[in-house]
């Protein structure tokens, strides 16, 4: 058995997470991390033995995932987070299970499953999920009063703890894949709140320092881009070659113009509406 312990967050995930647990085989523990979910997710985590931990947001720092770190009782010193909507392949399994874990972790690919097919290319997340949990850590930001991510972590790294500032960071080269966008109502739902989140970490110039230095060098540019909409579009459709995945691609690549379109819309709230700007004006995202 992998000496893994396995994180899954959920809430209301019952749509995705008998193909998430099932996926999971071979790690010597798994926990279901629910947030009160209202359908069959609790039940689900039941039938494929996972232990099963309820999580009530108190509505300050820590947020969900560092609350994990901090008080959970875990079998490993190395933690995998994976959302309930997302999939572990054998392949990735395969690597992990071979991995000597000398770094204090490893980013992990994300590959998405988006309208009725796999993409191979354009965009992909890359994100520190396979991490040891004494040498890493979420920063706590100023973002509570900023509508959008709620209990969750936001569109951010975590980062080495103090002491641990010159460990080595690994890469994996097989995807996990994510399966986000099969409810697109509720996909487009959470990308406006996260547009609306993101325009304000701008705007307050509150991103916390990607922990890899070249990778914040190049986030710091994209924020700074006026026309970041159509750098997002370019990047997906073009540089990661998204067009090889015929009209799946071109359409997510027009997904991620439309959030940074949206994220400029905040951004320009903002401007007019002082620090709380972002957040009271929703229309501005929303086009209404």
């Amino acid at each position: 058995m992998i000496p893994v312990s396995v994180l899954v967050t959920t809430l209301n995930e019952e749509q995705n997470l008998d193909r998430c647990l099932g996926g999971l085989k071979g790690f010597n523990e798994i926990i279901v991390i629910d947030s009160c979910s209202q359908d069959r997710t609790v039940e689900i985590a039941k039938q494929h033995g996972a232990h099963i931990q309820l999580f009530q947001w108190n509505h300050h720092y820590p947020k969900k995932r560092q609350w994990c770190l901090d008080n959970l009782k875990l079998k490993n010193d190395f933690i995998f987070f994976v959302d309930g909507d997302e999939e572990v392949t054998p392949e990735l399994i395969k690597e992990i299970s071979v991995l000597d874990f000398s770094c204090a972790g490893y980013f992990v690919k994300g590959r998405y499953f988006w309208k009725g097919r796999m993409l191979n290319h354009g965009l992909r997340n890359n994100k520190l999920a396979l991490f040891h949990r004494r040498k890493v850590e979420f920063p706590v930001v100023d973002d509570l009063d900023i509508s959008g991510m709620g209990e969750m972590e936001g569109h951010y790294q975590p980062v080495l703890k103090a002491g641990y500032k010159y460990e080595r960071l690994g890469q994996l080269q097989n995807p996990l894949n994510h399966f986000s966008y099969e409810d697109y109502q509720n996909w487009q739902k959470r990308h406006e709140r996260y547009a609306i989140w993101e325009a304000a970490m701008i705007s307050r110039k509150n991103y916390p320092a990607d922990p890899v230095a070249w990778r914040e060098k190049l986030k710091r540019r994209f924020r700074q881009m006026p026309l970041r909409s159509w750098a997002a579009f370019i990047h997906s459709y073009i540089v990661k070659a998204g067009f090889l995945d015929g009209r799946a691609g071109w359409s997510f690549a027009k997904s991620r113009f439309a959030y940074y379109r949206d994220v400029n819309r905040a951004l320009n709230a903002n401007k007019y509406g002082g620090r709380n700007g972002v957040e009271n004006k929703r229309r501005f995202v929303t086009g209404k």
